[in-house]
C-alpha cells in the first residue's frame, strides 16, 4: 500500500527542518499537514474544479493549501480530467508511479543498467520508489521486475546470484530514505554512453 508523509510541497522535508530556501520554513507543521489533509478530505468523495474545490476545504484557502494542491498534482496523486480534480485510488498511484515518466528515472527504468554503474542505478531505483510512497514488499517487486524486464541483470555484472539477493541487499537504501537524484543523474550518463 503506497504511504505519504505529507512532505512541505516547497523543499519535501518531512521534519520541521526545511531547505536553505523553503518559502514554508517556520510554518506549523500541523498547518502544512492540515493543507493537504483538507484537500484530501474533499477529493476522497468526489471530484471536484479546483473551484470547488477551494470552496469545500475547510477554512480559508491560502498558499499552504495552493502547494499542497500543486505538490499532490506533481506527485501524480491527483489527475485532473476534463477539468475536474480527482485523487487517485492507492491502485492507480501504485500503476502511475511504478514506471517513471521524466528524467534521469525514465532513461534507467527503459533502458536498465549497465556493468559500471549498476550500484548507482538500483540504488536510484530503490530510492525512487521509497520518495514516491511505495512499501518496502513494493519497491523490492518493482525492481526486480525492472532487473529482469530491462535486460539489467541478463547484462551481469553483480556479485549477488539473484536479483531478489541483489535488491535484498540494498534495503538500507529503503529504510534511510536516501535521495535518488544524484544517483540516478550518474547512472544516467553512463547508460546514455554505452547504450
Amino acid at each position: 500500500m503506497p504511504r505519504f508523509a505529507y512532505p512541505c510541497p516547497d523543499c519535501r522535508t518531512t521534519t520541521n527542518l526545511h531547505g536553505p530556501d523553503c518559502r514554508f520554513d517556520g510554518e506549523p507543521w500541523a498547518d502544512i499537514e492540515k493543507s493537504y489533509t483538507d484537500i484530501i478530505a474533499v477529493l476522497t468523495t468526489d471530484s471536484h474544479a479546483e473551484g470547488e474545490l477551494r470552496e469545500a476545504v475547510h477554512g480559508r484557502w491560502d498558499a499552504l493549501h495552493a502547494a499542497a494542491l500543486d505538490r499532490l498534482r506533481h506527485e501524480k496523486r491527483v489527475i485532473e480530467n476534463d477539468g475536474a480534480l480527482r485523487l487517485l485510488t492507492a491502485d492507480e498511484f501504485r500503476e502511475t508511479v511504478s514506471e517513471p515518466s521524466f528524467e534521469p528515472m525514465q532513461t534507467i527504468y527503459e533502458k536498465g543498467s549497465v556493468p559500471g554503474t549498476h550500484d548507482n542505478a538500483v540504488f536510484a531505483m530503490i530510492a525512487w520508489y521509497e520518495m514516491v510512497g511505495l512499501s518496502w514488499p513494493e519497491t523490492r517487486e518493482n525492481v526486480v521486475e525492472w532487473l529482469h524486464k530491462s535486460g539489467t541483470w541478463s547484462r551481469g555484472g553483480f556479485e549477488e546470484s539473484s536479483p531478489e539477493e541483489l535488491v535484498e541487499s540494498k534495503r538500507h537504501v529503503y529504510e534511510a530514505g536516501y535521495g535518488w537524484k544524484e544517483k540516478a543523474q550518474s547512472a544516467k550518463s553512463v547508460i546514455d554512453r554505452n547504450l
